[in-house]
């Protein structure tokens, strides 16, 4: 019996993607905007147990949903793991949603070379939401994506991202820990947040709290929260650290799509 839980662990529920398909009704969004798709994937974390065969497959899975944008929110590669970021140079720009891929880095990429990330995501086309906002425009209807620099590393500057968003139109936020909404439903700016961090414990028993949690995703670990007026949404992730085990918890790709509040 472990033998057959250590073999799934290992080798099935890690390649099992689950794609979550989510329909979220965003207050401020311009009716401009109504069915827009948002793809999210998180924590891909490339190491010595991932090849290009399977980042390739998880590429074309998250282009295959037909994404007007695709929001990465983190932790690219494993700490320690630098050498192996050409696997990541190589398949990444595979991405192709209608709009942009845009992108958050986490505790792990500060920890392996943050400007080695960096210069990875430029060079694939991806924007690094660092501390910043991209907006997108349909006639005078914005919808503004921001993004803060990883929190557990001490690099978010929340008040920056404010500065630079106008009163007007629904606003996103890209945050790699969930715990961090907290701060950012205080706001009352962000419609929505999206994160990633904890894998949702990567091994979790039944009906039981996983017995592993990093910092900064204790309270919102997986899946969709509200947070005072603010959606939050914590993604599975889609590669594993420490270990390079599952269980109860599938790598996870999560289409957002969203709707205008009826008045």
């Amino acid at each position: 019996m472990l033998i057959s839980l250590v073999f799934y662990s290992w080798l099935v529920e890690p390649n099992w993607i689950d794609v979550n398909h989510l329909q979220l009704t965003i207050p401020h969004l311009a009716a401009e905007f109504e069915q827009y798709r948002i793809v999210q994937i998180s924590d891909i974390h490339t190491d010595k147990w991932t090849n290009e065969e399977r980042l390739s497959r998880i590429f074309r899975l998250v282009n295959s949903q037909q994404p007007d944008l695709i929001a990465i929110t983190g932790d690219f590669v494993t700490a320690k793991q630098q050498i192996f970021l050409p696997k990541l140079a190589a398949t990444i720009g595979q991405l192709a949603p209608k709009d942009q891929t845009v992108a958050v880095l986490g505790n792990h990429d500060h920890w392996v070379d943050s400007q080695a990330v960096k210069q990875l995501l430029s060079q694939a086309g991806i924007i690094n939401l660092d501390n910043t906002v991209y907006t997108l425009q349909r006639g005078t209807a914005r919808l503004h994506i921001a993004g803060v620099d990883d929190i557990l590393v001490g690099k978010d500057r929340l008040d920056l991202v404010l500065k630079q968003l106008n009163d007007d139109g629904a606003a996103i936020l890209l945050a790699h820990e969930p715990d961090f909404a907290a701060s950012s439903a205080a706001t009352k700016r962000f419609d929505l947040q999206l994160s990633g961090h904890s894998h949702a414990g990567q091994i979790r028993l039944p009906l039981l709290k996983p017995f592993f949690l990093p910092p900064l995703s204790q309270k919102y670990y997986t899946g969709r929260y509200q947070v005072g007026e603010m959606i939050l949404y914590t993604n599975r992730g889609i590669g594993t650290s420490l270990l390079p085990l599952r269980f109860n918890a599938r790598p996870e790709i999560t289409v957002f799509t969203l709707q205008k509040l009826d008045n």
